[in-house]
């Protein structure tokens, strides 16, 4: 159980439950693919296709759009610091040199001992990724690692956009939103600022033909659904908007997402953020309107509270206990927690019958 402490935080952040090797066997019989990769690898059809560092440098210099306007880069990066955690995970996995990244408190399954988030954590440490700091920004720890990329989110938790002139003394500063982007949008745009657009490619097609394969062979949940993080004391939840990263995923799986009604919307205060909508007290029942709950950011331990909780009593969801949990690490979507989803799925519902 994720502690009071990380919660407040989990708003921003949350990150994995590991999917057990029972539910990897599944997906390969399921499937009838080649051996699964392990939880934080790259699959090997992605690794078959990467490509080499030069592949892409043809066009420097390159203007990026970014959050913050227009960045002009003027050669390949070849050392990035991420001062985002959310965002390092997709550098990772479209091989970008990463040096170095911020961290998070560390979590029993949420984070390694190093602060990484636990779906990337041996991949960050088998490249030897340093561990800058947690919380605000060590401008001091940024410049010890001399980057050439320095890479910063617009928003959550962990940006470090009030710091942006600072960091620009250092290096280029790339700002990425990523609150209203699918994680394949945030693939390809550091694909285009790091030169790896051909790897960011590959990603995204292997995680489609995941996603066909899981359309064309497992079941699925009665939908429209609501996608939501549950408050841990059950008051309220963020329900995940079809701007959301998570939204987005859901909609590419075939699954629609149950609308919130126009009054508890305005009510509502989303944080000037675009990918969630907080909801408690009498509009949490009334905002929960899915044929099925789906739980991001949360295990199998939080089923029973939601099944339990007076507030949502009488909901249909919950009186036909159609209330699934998609693990831990579903909070902030890069390949690889979106991976997990999708074995996260397939494993709770099955093949078709």
């Amino acid at each position: 159980m994720i502690t009071i402490i990380m919660k407040s935080i989990l708003i921003d952040l949350l990150p994995l439950m590991f999917i057990s090797r029972l539910s990897i066997v599944f997906l390969m019989l399921l499937w009838g693919c080649g051996p699964a990769a392990e939880v934080g690898e790259t699959s090997p059809a992605v690794e078959a296709g990467r490509s080499s560092p030069a592949t892409d440098n043809a066009t420097w210099p390159r203007t990026i759009q970014t959050a913050s306007g227009p960045l002009i880069l003027d050669a390949q990066p070849r050392r990035i610091v991420s001062t985002s955690v959310t965002l390092t995970g997709s550098l990772l996995a479209i091989q970008a040199p990463v040096v170095a990244s911020a961290t998070v408190r560390h979590s029993g399954g949420v984070t390694d001992q190093q602060g990484f988030f636990s779906q990337w954590g041996p991949i960050a440490s088998q490249r030897g990724v340093k561990p800058l700091y947690q919380g605000e920004v060590n401008a001091d720890a940024v410049l010890a690692m001399q980057p050439d990329l320095i890479v910063v989110s617009a928003t959550g938790g962990d940006s470090a956009l009030k710091a942006k002139d600072l960091l620009e003394t250092i290096a280029p500063v790339l700002v990425v939103n990523y609150d209203d982007r699918s994680w394949q949008d945030v693939a390809t745009l550091l694909g285009q600022a790091t030169g790896h657009e051909a790897d960011a490619r590959h990603i995204i097609a292997d995680f489609q033909q995941q996603i066909d394969q899981l359309r064309q062979h497992s079941r699925l949940p009665g939908h429209p659904v609501t996608a939501m993080v549950y408050n841990e004391d059950g008051s309220g939840a963020n329900i995940w908007t079809h701007d959301s990263a998570q939204g987005r995923l859901l909609s590419q799986i075939g699954l629609t997402l149950a609308p919130v009604p126009d009054d508890v919307q305005q009510q509502s205060v989303a944080l000037g953020r675009r990918d969630i909508l907080p909801v408690s007290g009498e509009r949490f029942s009334q905002a929960l309107t899915g044929q099925s709950l789906l739980l991001f950011a949360t295990g199998d331990e939080t089923v029973p509270d939601v099944l339990h909780n007076p507030l949502l009593a009488a909901l249909p969801a919950v009186r036909q206990q159609q209330v699934y949990a998609l693990g831990a690490d579903t909070f902030r979507l890069d390949y690889y927690s979106a991976r997990h989803v999708l074995e996260r799925l397939a494993q709770v519902f099955g093949p078709k019958g």
